[in-house]
């Protein structure tokens, strides 16, 4: 009676696992948002901003190009991107399609860089596109790489597009390489202005009335959206990737499956749809993925060994390798080093000690087996017995390579005497 009821517990866990599997492959639908206006707004007389923070991800995307299409078809004023990104991961078909639709709208479309924020790689590369650009002190923009975007759209800053490849500027240093409005007025590059406030920016958007009903109409991600925007960020992702790998380790070492494997199935399930959605190394996955299984090779035994070590400096290098493109900030990384450490120093053999110090699963069968001492045992060491090595000490010591014999059991600890 007792085995069928754990079975259910086990089924239902699996069950809701693979949902949130099936949830991470089929990722976020397109972004909605409300589309109900002021009563007595005049869609002519409207300015729709939307707020694009980090990386520009398909569901970025989606809520731009959704929302340009409502704003096509009320015929809005002007279509404002307020941006804060540090790039774009989409693939080159969709960041062209992005660029097109902001670059052929006959909508008015501009781009405010702030607060104090950054529009580098494909997210500065869009700055060429739009019709008005502004940028706020403390802002930078550049780093683009190479051009995303084919020979029929002009250079992003002009004669410093060159020059931004691989550097950042802010808007005086925009301002003074001569990508200003006067410049833009012969050239199709777009007119870049030191602005301070988005409401201030605003008021340089040809036509635009501050007094008008709802003239200013800001549009944020659905919650569904913003959740895995939010997933597809890379410090998320790696968290996510790493605390599910462990959890589902920590699940093999305890008896049936339960909330441990719940919570490690969600996570690497979602940090998978981030390692879809973002650029990564197939090689940083596969080392983090075999520096966790290395650490797992002397988990089973409750001694960190060599093992350990390897397990270790795998998973530093998959760290460092991990992504292609895109950056991490330290602190996370090195959160994930550290918690490595202490998950494979410290939490995993207190939780394999109490495990193995029950009465039902002990280790008392090995009294009276004969082995070979792995290390000088005193007050601990290790020894080799039936082929695999376990923790040990010694009342009267027992030296390397001499043969011993198991007299006793202390919690996890065999005693052993030298034959």
């Amino acid at each position: 009676m007792q085995r069928s009821s754990q079975k259910i517990p086990r089924t239902l866990t699996l069950a809701l696992a693979f949902v949130f599997l099936l949830i991470a492959g089929i990722g976020p639908v397109a972004a909605q948002t409300d589309s109900a206006q002021t009563e007595n707004a005049d869609p002519s007389q409207q300015t729709r901003i939307i707020e694009v923070a980090g990386l520009i991800d398909p569901v970025i995307s989606d809520l731009i190009l959704t929302e340009l299409d409502r704003a096509e078809a009320d015929n809005v004023l002007a279509f404002v991107l307020q941006m804060d990104s540090l790039g774009s991961v989409l693939d080159d078909d969709k960041y062209l399609e992005l660029a097109t639709r902001l670059k052929d709208s006959p909508v008015q479309t501009a781009i405010w860089v702030g607060p104090t924020g950054f529009a580098l790689g494909g997210a500065g590369e869009l700055l060429g596109v739009v019709d008005v650009v502004g940028v706020s002190p403390g802002s930078r923009i550049g780093e683009t790489g190479p051009a995303r975007l084919p020979d029929s759209f002009p250079p992003a800053f002009g004669d410093a597009t060159t020059r931004l490849e691989t550097f950042s500027i802010d808007a005086n240093e925009a301002i003074a390489a001569g990508i200003t409005p006067a410049t833009a007025a012969d050239s199709a590059i777009s007119p870049i202005e030191q602005v301070a406030t988005i409401p201030l920016f605003l008021t340089s958007l040809e036509g635009f009335d501050a007094s008008a009903p709802e003239a200013a109409r800001f549009i944020q991600l659905p919650l569904t959206s913003q959740f895995f925007h939010t997933m597809a960020s890379p410090e998320v992702t790696y968290l996510l990737l790493i605390g599910g790998l462990g959890l589902l380790v920590f699940e093999l070492f305890t008896a049936g499956v339960g909330i441990a494997g719940l919570i490690g199935a969600f996570c690497l399930a979602f940090g998978c749809y981030g390692l879809n959605t973002l650029p990564f190394r197939t090689l940083g996955v596969v080392l983090i993925v075999l520096g966790v299984i290395a650490m797992a090779v002397d988990i089973q035994v409750n001694l960190p060994r060599a093992y350990t070590i390897l397990g270790l400096a795998l998973f530093i290098l998959g760290t460092f390798f991990i992504w292609d493109g895109v950056t991490m900030s330290w602190v996370t990384g090195a959160t994930g080093i550290v918690g490595a450490a202490l998950y494979a120093y410290i939490g995993m053999p207190t939780m394999v000690r109490t495990r193995f110090s029950s009465p039902v699963i002990g280790r008392k069968w090995l009294v009276g087996k004969d082995g070979e001492a792995l290390s000088a045992i005193g007050a601990e060491g290790s020894v080799q017995i039936l082929g695999a090595a376990w923790p040990a000490k010694s009342e009267t010591g027992v030296g390397v390579g001499q043969a011993a014999r198991v007299v006793g059991v202390d919690q996890v600890t065999l005693v052993v005497e030298p034959i």
